[in-house]
């Protein structure tokens, strides 16, 4: 074991952020740029995008939890989660450099069909990414003791990832989306490839005094996981829904017939939204959300900064027709993606087994891969046959209202113990 793993210093836990990073980033490459791409170069049609986005939540059904269960009891090549960081980095790498390759990857295989090559690719990247995201986050509960020790951990995490998702879609903006592509094939291959054989896993995940002292309650407490995972599923049907079809609301409302702009254009006005967005939901948490969880708990916080993304959304339906107005109203929405990245994840591992910690990961994202997948499957084919793209936002505003009624629902910890969101020193 390393010294900076021993004293569990600051080097090591930016070494641990790394391989969360790398899944972070190329799903910040993915959400820039595959409907970009699938659109302005494949020329696939609305309801084919959400087809291909479709796949990813599929693989994210299988990936997550069955990875997780088996990650929880293996130990492969000196590690029981970095065999599954090692191989998704790995892949998702490589489908990276396929997005930009589909129609040469689709000449070699003989494909008549380009959207089933796009389908595939889809589906390897976002399997890749999530094979490797639980581990990813179940490698920092691992190797870190309770208590101030493990908020650190997931605060490094949310920080690191955070920046370079930010700076991923300023790429996007000022280099263009093949650049960023490019770039996300070294920066996933680097981060997923070479942290881990520098991290120390435990061989057996013993039982803290304190986790078994609490199990008993956490028994009482498994029905609040269900209230927090439908509350959950509402906020990424909202979520997903602006992620994959923003370019159609933008094709449609921010192209002037007088003057009208190019894809690249339209674009690079998606990247900057999604930057602001980004930028929001990386500054906010330590800054505003965490003292508030202090003076009123974890689930009113949320709670509260879901209602007002559903208003930054349903802004963006009454007023959003000018950039300027928008890219505002994105700061607001910015507020719930802060809240999402943060606290519903604090909020879960109060009440979960740490032996059991890949499992309730992977049933955790369940409620968000079921909802990606009705919003390609179901949402897609509305909006496509829409005339009016504004039906985008109006989706996203009514989810997300239903999102914030339902966390009200979840109970507080009786701890409240808050989460700190700072990532300073030791």
């Amino acid at each position: 074991m390393l010294n900076i793993q021993k004293k569990l210093s600051n080097a090591f836990y930016v070494i641990l952020s790394l391989p969360s990073t790398a899944m972070g980033f190329a799903l910040s490459v993915q959400i820039a740029a595959l409907s970009w791409i699938l659109t302005t170069k494949y020329h696939l049609n609305i309801e084919d995008v959400g087809y291909v986005w479709a796949s990813g939540p599929l693989a994210g059904i299988i990936g997550q939890v069955v990875v997780g269960i088996i990650s929880d009891k293996v130990w492969l090549g000196g590690g029981r989660r970095r065999p599954f960081i090692l191989v998704g980095g790995i892949l998702a790498s490589l489908m990276l450099l396929s997005l930009p390759n589909i129609d040469k990857i689709g000449e070699i295989l003989g494909a008549t069909d380009i959207l089933w090559v796009a389908i595939v690719v889809a589906l390897v990247l976002d399997l890749s990414i999530n094979v490797s995201f639980n581990p990813t986050r179940s490698i920092i509960a691992d190797v870190t003791p309770e208590g101030e020790y493990r908020t650190k951990g997931y605060t490094w995490m949310q920080t690191i990832s955070g920046m370079f998702g930010v700076l991923a879609y300023l790429i996007s903006v000022f280099l263009g989306n093949y650049t960023l592509i490019y770039l996300g094939v070294f920066l996933v291959f680097l981060f997923s490839f070479i942290p881990p054989f520098f991290i120390q896993e435990p061989e057996v995940l013993s039982m803290g005094s304190e986790e078994d002292s609490r199990r008993q309650q956490r028994k009482t407490e498994f029905v609040e996981l269900f209230k927090i995972y439908f509350a959950h599923a509402f906020t990424w049907l909202g979520v997903q829904t602006m992620f994959v079809f923003a370019f159609a609301y933008f094709k449609q409302k921010m192209n002037p017939l007088a003057n009208p702009l190019s894809d690249n254009e339209l674009g690079q006005m998606i990247s900057i939204s999604f930057a602001i967005l980004n930028t929001v939901g990386f500054l906010l948490p330590s800054a505003i959300l965490e003292p508030l969880s202090r003076k009123i708990g974890r689930v009113k916080t949320h709670a509260l900064s879901i209602g007002l993304m559903s208003l930054g959304y349903l802004g963006i339906v009454l007023w959003g027709g000018t950039i300027q107005v928008f890219y505002v109203l994105m700061a607001v929405v910015g507020i719930g993606w802060a809240a999402t990245v943060s606290l519903p994840f604090a909020i879960m591992t109060e009440k979960i087994d740490k032996n059991r910690t890949g499992f309730f990961m992977g049933i955790f994202n369940l409620s968000v891969v079921l909802p990606q997948l009705a919003v390609s499957v179901f949402f897609g084919k509305m909006i496509n046959e829409a005339t009016d793209k504004n039906l985008v936002f109006i989706i996203c505003a009514i989810t997300l209202a239903i999102s914030a009624v339902l966390w009200l629902l979840v109970k507080e910890s009786q701890s409240n113990t808050p989460i700190t969101l700072s990532g300073g020193g030791h």
